[in-house]
């Protein structure tokens, strides 16, 4: 979540500020188009982060894998593209690198760390604290992860969390997107 949001955070205002903005907003692109072509290479990186961190996992730490690779792609696919999104959504808001790096920080890093069950257990959290981590894509994240990795258990107990996920992607994007539009036109 923190490379992913902040390293796209970065894209599109780096663009308003270096001035190249222009010759973008003259080519015949749309702006679901720009946001792909901006977040394809971030999509790879990200990928091939979470397989160095899977070998990682698997080979050095031994952590047990019980589920569907298949099944971690997927969800490991969905919520690095609903980050991506979200730094995505950032730069084209701000148009300033260096408030586009410290609100994705403050937005994408902090709550994914503490409020996620990553770190603190959400059940020990105060009340009015767990339903904020309602929000927080992270703990839908983590807690598929804990399903497929230490139960094994597959998409018929874990749809909600995927489904929670989807909405996330799909929303942030259209957000960009519109943000993007007046821009654009």
């Amino acid at each position: 979540m923190l490379i992913a949001a902040m390293l796209t955070s970065l894209c599109i205002a780096r663009e308003w500020e270096n001035g190249t903005m222009e010759q973008l907003l003259s080519t015949p692109l749309r702006p679901a188009e720009l946001l792909f072509g901006k977040l394809c290479a971030y999509f790879v990186l990200g990928m091939a982060d979470m397989v160095i961190a899977l070998i990682v996992a698997l080979g050095v730490f031994d952590v047990p894998m019980r589920g569907s690779f298949v099944l971690l792609a997927i969800s490991s696919a969905l919520f690095l593209f609903g980050a991506l999104c979200w730094g995505i959504f950032l730069s084209t808001v701000l148009r300033s690198q260096l408030l586009a790096y410290q609100i994705s920080l403050l937005t994408s890093f902090l709550p994914a760390f503490l409020l996620s069950g990553f770190i603190y257990s959400l059940g020990n959290m105060p009340w009015i604290i767990q339903q904020i981590s309602r929000i927080v894509p992270a703990r839908y994240f983590i807690a598929i992860l804990q399903g497929i990795f230490l139960k094994g258990t597959g998409m018929t107990i874990l749809w909600t969390q995927f489904l929670f996920l989807l909405i996330y992607a799909g929303v942030v994007l259209a957000l960009a997107i519109r943000k993007l539009r007046p821009k654009l036109v």
